[in-house]
Order: structure tokens, then sequence, then C-alpha cells
């Protein structure tokens, strides 16, 4: 992390570990900063979960970093999920 903000590969490196997560995507959408993100997880943690599940999971795992920034959303799915996106 630096001073001013949180290194989008900080965030994507807590995300793969914790979330045990095939594909991760980090955007800094705050032009640089670290202040903003918008991420793209996919997981088979989130099988059988609802939106809601899938946000509060991916929350607790950056529970830390997310009290740190001032902007973040995300889009979680799973790998079955992910792979029908991509066919689109």
């Amino acid at each position: 992390m630096s001073g001013s903000g949180i290194a989008s590969s900080h965030i994507e490196a807590v995300i793969r570990e914790r979330l045990n997560s095939t594909h991760v995507q980090v955007d800094d959408i705050s032009g640089g900063c670290g202040q903003a993100f918008e991420v793209i997880v996919v997981s088979p943690l989130f099988t059988g979960k609802n939106v809601l599940m899938r946000h509060r999971l991916v929350n607790a795992a950056l529970k830390e970093e997310i009290s740190a920034i001032h902007a973040f959303t995300q889009k979680d799915y799973t790998p079955e999920e992910w792979e029908k996106k991509q066919q689109q």
C-alpha cells in the first residue's frame, strides 16, 4: 500500500489469496491515486450464493482495504457464469 492509496496489485493479490479466485480484474478508476476501484472476481466460493452473499464475502476479505479507499464496486461470478459471459 502506498501512502496516498492502495495499489491495484495489492487488492488483486488479496482477492486471489483469500477468495481462491480463478480470475481477478482490478481497475483503478481514481486516475491512479488508489482511492477508487472496480473489480471483477471469479471464484468457486460464489457457487450457490446470491449477489448479496457474494458481495459480503468480497467485502469481508477486503475489509481493511475497503476502509482505506473512497469507492469500491464489484462484479462477482462463479467460474461457470464467467465462462458463459466470455462466450457472449
